[in-house]
């Protein structure tokens, strides 16, 4: 039996996951979360033999949190299952510590393979995702100029270039306002950004927004 835990900020999304993983027979879910305290507080609850992770929650999310599970917990096996699909963002993914990457819009069977896979030991790609990762690793993928952001500097862009405020954005984040605003500022020096406009038509010529 694998014991998992399921830490994702959308209750609907845990309660469908829990009810799959029910029907599969050999997948036990021991703890959730929807946020990165909450993840904390349930790891230091007992063993867990992997962890299925969204990459964007409320507060330190992403390849942060990531890493900082890594560090206190480097023998858990973590599987991102995310809503992401773009290529630099698995690679950081895997990069912080993730053993796996798959995304939200796969059919339950490759979930429930990635899942033993990694509970096991082995890694997963998303099948979408691995020839372009294959390529990036040896130079010959496409290069993007946001590769060269964080994580939270990218989620910052892209909420910025839907129509966020950087209130609205740090409320959504759960972080200070004075922090979206260094990310902000950081993120435009990077990219060579002057006004929002230029944010908008980036992402959007990116297909980083819908």
């Amino acid at each position: 039996m694998i014991q998992l835990m399921i830490a994702d900020d959308h209750a609907i999304m845990r309660e469908g996951l829990k009810q799959l993983f029910a029907l599969a027979g050999d997948l036990q879910v021991i703890g959730e979360a929807e946020n990165g305290v909450m993840l904390f507080e349930q790891l230091r609850q007992g063993h867990v033999d992997l962890l299925l992770l969204d990459m964007s929650m409320p507060g330190i999310s992403g390849e942060d949190l990531i890493a900082r599970i890594h560090t206190h917990y480097p023998q858990l096996p973590i599987l991102v299952l995310s809503m992401h699909n773009e290529v630099q963002i698995a690679q950081r993914a895997l990069r912080s510590g993730a053993s796996g990457y798959l995304t939200k819009d796969r059919d339950p069977e490759a979930l429930l393979t990635a899942i033993r896979r990694v509970a096991n030991g082995g890694r997963y790609i998303d099948a979408a995702l691995a020839e372009q990762i294959a390529f990036a690793a040896s130079g010959l993928g496409p290069y993007t100029q946001h590769d060269m952001l964080t994580d939270r500097e990218l989620q910052v862009m892209r909420l910025l270039a839907r129509g966020f405020s950087v209130s609205r954005t740090a409320t959504e984040l759960s972080i200070s306002h004075k922090t979206i605003s260094t990310h902000k500022a950081r993120m435009m020096e990077k990219m060579g950004f002057t006004s929002m406009s230029e944010i908008v038509r980036y992402a959007v010529s990116q297909r980083l927004i819908e």
